[in-house]
């Protein structure tokens, strides 16, 4: 701080005496300035803004105004305000009656006038690189009256530069970077300082730029602060990175002058220098027989004290590898060297191998040249291992004729053992591509065989998978891919492309074409179809063809007199054959229809019916009719059979409805006497009929259906003859009575309470029966429970 303070007290006395200099000058010209400053002053009478149209321009004759030029020192700090200046008019006599104002920039605050004398003070400290200058107007006026005795003139107070500021560098701390063995006089980066002092005014901006750390490495230049190389031979693998200290000072480097400093990282980058290097001048590896084709054998690495794409290596064989067999890529991660297999290894045929492995920079450096390389020895020994069966072809291809004998032999697939042990070798299919078992092979000479017939026109192509296997190791499987064309003969009858129907006009003309066939073979013949047409009756009195020596023909009418009335419908037999070996050939139907044309051969209609029926109706309303017909009748039939199994009984009556009929009953063993009573309402019910017989004192729970009779009810029917139908099936009944049965009876009534009358139920003796509740039956039974009650009472008496 001391020796700042001392520097600033120096500059403050060296701007000092500049001033003062000044001032001398100005005195020992001054009528010319007078001159001048009279000029300068009736100029500033002028408005500096251009009047307007109509205003009027203020001049005047005389200068009134006489003071010097204005500077003021910036960082002035005594204890009394600093005398700028004096203001001094010729209106001024000494009497004390004009009074000087000061107005504009830093008036009253900054800078204060004199009324009386016109000295101008600043009264603080005032800092050039805030404002370099202060605008302001003088104007003198009356002190009694205070008019302005002349007009207001502007002047300028400039603060005058001192060195206060140092230099700084406002984008520090620098990065540069350099390559490596790069020459002396290389640049590097540049830096740069400012400073705040006036650069106009003496050397408080002039900068000198000067390393302080970082020789004799780096040299700088001191007008431009470009920082260059100057040591050679800078090697980044000995020293990467360098701190260099940057010093700008002012004054252009003289003692006094202010600085500063930046610091600048300088990295050197990296150029192919070094070559890789191998850790090791020869490797050994121990690989296995059968190595899969592109699996690792071994790793080698060159290593390379460069960084970045200078460090990566290209690895190659350059020689002991004539067969070709291995090959060498590089691992982008490690940068090592991995032997691969590119064909199969055979050890029965070479057992180890000797490879001269080459490590090359894959870049190229433009300083140091290059490309760098290394090479090294790889020994590889093989591993005997078992390997399966080896086919002589990958891929066999055989053919056969469709239709074949079964056992025919196809081809043979050959496959053997390449170990020292030859072991004996089995074949078999893959089932998985026969799943049919069209074909079989011979497990021991490889021959294939057919197993069942073949159709080319169904499976033009069999492809099968044949397996090898050694006999002593099943684990051991090889396999081939046999293909097997099947060659076509002539088994199949050419027969019409499509199912053809033919129109024909009925007032067409001879000879009008009535149709184009063509036909269509299965076979694939290799010189293609040729087909041959006929007629199966070669003299149609109707029909004729016609060759389009195309593979079809047309078929022609021989006449003009088809009627749809005589015959609707033709059919043309024809016969196609072709010319294979044997020759097949086929009868295919053409089917032709008359039909009703226009004048200009359009079918209309193809419908005889349109010329039998009637005027006015078609086939398509007597179609609607018949329809309308047998709905009413499906109706009616519908309706009647509703009515017939109504679910209300026909001949339930009341109680009071009595209908008394004296049986007889004269059981003397065996079976029972039919009665000759019959009620007709009886007959009438169709339950009784049916042999369905419902009680009148038991609600049945679950009603059957009941059989179906022989005959429909009596409704509508002569009774005599139902009667005597019924007697005769009974007469003819091989179950009927003397046996003892349930037997069935006529309908008596629903909700009957009378139980049965069989024998069977009749084995407890008269003493034991108590007729009383024969009474309680009601009127229908009243006339037997008197009956029984006259036995009763002949009993007691």
């Amino acid at each position: 701080m001391l020796k700042r303070g001392e520097e600033m007290q120096r500059d403050l006395w060296t701007s000092l005496l500049l001033v003062w200099i000044t001032c001398v000058q100005y005195s020992s010209m001054a009528p010319l300035n007078n001159q001048s400053q009279s000029l300068q002053t009736a100029s500033a009478m002028i408005p500096r803004n251009r009047p307007s149209e109509g205003q009027r321009i203020l001049s005047r004759a005389k200068r009134g105004w006489v003071w010097n030029q204005m500077f003021v020192l910036e960082e002035f700090s005594g204890p009394d305000p600093i005398l700028v200046g004096r203001l001094h008019t010729d209106l001024d006599m000494g009497n004390k009656n004009i009074k000087y104002v000061l107005a504009g920039e830093g008036a009253g605050t900054i800078f204060a006038i004199n009324e009386r004398t016109g000295d101008i003070h600043a009264m603080k400290r005032l800092d050039r690189e805030e404002k370099a200058e202060y605008t302001l107007t003088a104007q003198v006026i009356d002190r009694d009256t205070d008019k302005p005795l002349e007009p207001p003139s502007e002047f300028i107070i400039k603060v005058q530069d001192i060195n206060d500021n140092p230099p700084q560098f406002i984008e520090g701390p620098y990065k540069g970077s350099v390559p490596e063995m790069s020459q002396v006089g290389t640049s590097v980066t540049r830096v740069t300082a400012t400073d705040a002092d006036d650069p106009v005014y003496g050397n408080s901006a002039r900068l000198v730029y000067s390393i302080l750390e970082g020789q004799p490495y780096f040299s700088i230049d001191q007008t431009t602060a470009i920082i260059r190389v100057a040591l050679a031979g800078m090697d980044r693998e000995m020293r990467e990175e360098y701190l260099v200290v940057i010093q700008a000072k002012d004054m252009g480097g003289h003692m006094g002058g202010l600085s500063g400093t930046t610091t600048v990282t300088v990295t050197l980058t990296d150029i192919n220098d070094n070559p890789p290097k191998f850790s090791k001048g020869s490797y050994e590896f121990t690989i296995p027989e059968d190595l899969g084709i592109g699996k690792p054998g071994g790793r080698v690495k060159a290593n390379d004290r460069d960084i970045g794409e200078n460090a990566k290596s290209a690895y190659s064989i350059i020689g002991g590898d004539e067969r070709d067999v291995f090959e060498i890529v590089t691992d982008a991660q490690t940068q090592e060297g991995i032997l691969r297999l590119k064909k199969p290894l055979d050890f029965e045929s070479k057992k180890s191998y000797n490879l001269t492995v080459v490590a090359t920079n894959i870049r190229a450096d433009s300083i140091t040249g290059g490309p760098y390389m290394d090479q090294a020895t790889v020994k590889i020994i093989i591993e005997d291992a078992d390997e399966p069966p080896v086919f002589t072809k990958s891929a066999y291809l055989f053919d056969v004729h469709e239709n074949a004998a079964i056992n025919t032999v196809i081809g043979a697939v050959a496959a053997r053992d390449q170990d020292a042990t030859h072991s004996q070798v089995r074949y078999f299919i893959d089932r998985h591509t026969d799943l049919e078992r069209q074909f079989n092979i011979n497990v021991d000479d490889g021959k294939i065989t057919l197993a069942k017939p073949l159709d080319r026109e169904t499976d033009m192509w069999h492809n099968i998978t044949v397996t090898a296997t050694e006999v002593r190791n099943h684990s051991q499987i090889s396999r081939a891919i046999v293909a097997i064309k099947v060659l076509d003969i002539n088994d199949n009858a050419p027969e019409f492309a499509t199912e053809y129907e033919a129109f024909l006009c009925e007032n067409g003309k001879p000879g009008q074409v009535i149709q184009t066939i063509s036909a269509v073979d299965k076979d694939n013949p290799s010189q293609g179809h040729t087909f041959h047409y006929r007629l199966e009756m070669l003299n149609n009195p109707n029909f004729t063809i016609k060759n389009n020596l195309n593979n079809s023909i047309s078929v022609l009418a021989k006449h003009d007199s088809f009627r749809r009335q005589k015959q609707e419908t033709y059919l043309l037999p024809i016969v196609v054959t072709d010319d294979g070996e044997p020759p097949m050939s086929s009868t295919n139907t053409l089917t032709i229809r008359v039909c009703g044309c226009s004048r200009d051969g359009t079918v209309q209609s193809c419908n005889v019916e349109a010329f039998v029926l009637p005027i006015g109706l078609s086939m398509g309303a007597l179609i609607a009719i018949l329809a309308c017909i047998i709905l009413l009748l499906v109706i009616v039939v519908l309706f009647v059979t509703l009515r017939r199994h109504k679910n209300e009984p026909l001949i339930i009556k009341d109680d009071e409805d009595v209908r008394e009929n004296i049986i007889r009953y004269d059981d003397e063993g065996g079976g029972e006497e039919d009665t000759e009573a019959f009620d007709i309402a009886t007959l009438q019910n169709p339950d009784g009929i049916n042999g369905y017989l419902p009680r009148k004192d038991i609600k049945p729970d679950l009603q059957f259906m009941p059989r179906q009779g022989q005959h429909s009810g009596p409704n509508g029917v002569d009774v005599d003859e139902f009667i005597n139908v019924r007697l005769h099936e009974a007469d003819n009944d091989p179950t009927a009575p003397p046996y003892d049965s349930i037997q069935i009876y006529g309908y008596e009534g629903r909700g009957s309470i009378a139980g049965s009358l069989s024998s069977l139920e009749t084995a407890s003796s008269d003493s034991d029966q108590n007729y009383d509740y024969l009474r309680e039956w009601g009127p229908r039974f009243r006339r037997l429970g008197e009956l029984y009650s006259v036995g009763e009472s002949d009993k007691e008496t």
